[in-house]
């Protein structure tokens, strides 16, 4: 008795030893298959991404043709979301433009439509306020009317004193404008206020019509990129169908076999939006310095905006995108096809 109470926690200490090392060997030889897992992973990704950019590469001839054609498609859309942009940067600059001139009645004095204008300033829609005296706006109509012996012979001014007001965001909220205008006709002071409500609002309409056509050429030249980047890669794969029937023979499932298709559509993209890029740059440096000649006749420092670097990501990414998209539709079609 004595000698088993001698040995015996000898013994339960090493089995608890050896069971401990056990545990730890298990829980290495699971970590140890997660990462090998991981790397394993990795590594496929990582032969189907340049394999694939070696085969597209291999076939230059029809990976050209490919990529000139969707980033023309490309940069169609590209150039017109600029026009659109640019068009509303003109018409934030054609703003000022936009006045309401109130005509003053002839009794009013020049320290009364001070005050009036004081006060409309003190509008939230209203931009500026500007007081053209009686003095000025005969200056004016002698100088631009062509009419000045006889303006000089006239023995008083017939003209009143005229307020301009530039209101707030007048391009987009025409409505308010003509509540504007009805609220300083009821002024006292004010015998006759004139805004051409018509170009206001066919400029309002030509906006919306260029920003939805924009929507509508992006659907569509979206669509040509899906379809044409889906032929390309089907016709990849009915010159790769032995080598794929023979890999799902061996047990190749359908992620193994669709992946390098997968990252040759996005190569396509990929490489398509930075030739648009490229293409849409171009064409607005070439324009670049006749527009601003243009402007500079018209007194104006209007500059056009090229694609910024959100932008510029946006369009790599979409186009990526829908090679990728383009193509697995493609290849679930085809592999669905083949009774493998």
């Amino acid at each position: 008795m004595s000698h088993e109470s001698k040995y015996t926690p000898k013994y339960k200490n090493n089995n608890r030893v050896i069971e401990a090392k056990q545990n730890t060997k298990q829980t290495s030889h699971i970590g140890g298959d997660f990462s090998d897992k991981l790397r394993a992973y990795r590594d496929l990704h990582a032969h189907a991404l340049f394999s694939s950019l070696g085969r597209l590469v291999a076939s230059r001839l029809n990976a050209v043709l490919t990529i000139i054609v969707l980033s023309i498609s490309i940069s169609l859309a590209c150039g017109f979301y600029l026009l659109v942009e640019n068009v509303q940067q003109l018409t934030s600059d054609l703003e000022s433009s936009n006045q309401i001139s109130l005509f003053l009645r002839d009794d009013v004095s020049l320290a009364s439509a001070n005050r009036l204008a004081n006060g409309i300033k003190l509008d939230p829609s209203v931009q500026t306020v500007k007081v053209i005296t009686k003095e000025q706006a005969l200056k004016e109509f002698e100088d631009f009317s062509g009419f000045g012996e006889a303006v000089r012979a006239l023995e008083k001014n017939p003209l009143p004193i005229v307020l301009q007001v530039i209101p707030k965001n007048s391009l987009e909220e025409g409505q308010n404008i003509e509540t504007l205008v009805e609220n300083f006709k009821q002024a006292g002071e004010v015998d006759f206020a004139q805004l051409d409500m018509q170009w206001v609002k066919r400029l309002q309409l030509m906006i919306q019509v260029a920003q939805v056509s924009v929507a509508l050429l992006g659907v569509l030249l979206s669509l040509a990129v899906l379809f044409i980047t889906g032929n390309t890669i089907r016709l990849e794969l009915h010159n790769r169908k032995d080598e794929i029937v023979i890999a799902k023979l061996v047990g190749a499932t359908n992620s193994f076999v669709q992946r390098p298709f997968l990252y040759s559509g996005f190569w396509i993209g990929f490489f398509s939006g930075i030739s648009a890029w490229f293409i849409v740059t171009i064409m607005m440096l070439i324009l670049k310095q006749p527009v601003e000649k243009l402007s500079m006749l018209y007194h104006s420092s209007f500059h056009l905006l090229f694609m910024g670097f959100f932008e510029t990501l946006a369009l790599i990414f979409i186009s990526s995108a829908l090679g990728i998209v383009g193509s697995w539709v493609v290849v679930q079609l085809q592999l669905k096809q083949l009774k493998v």
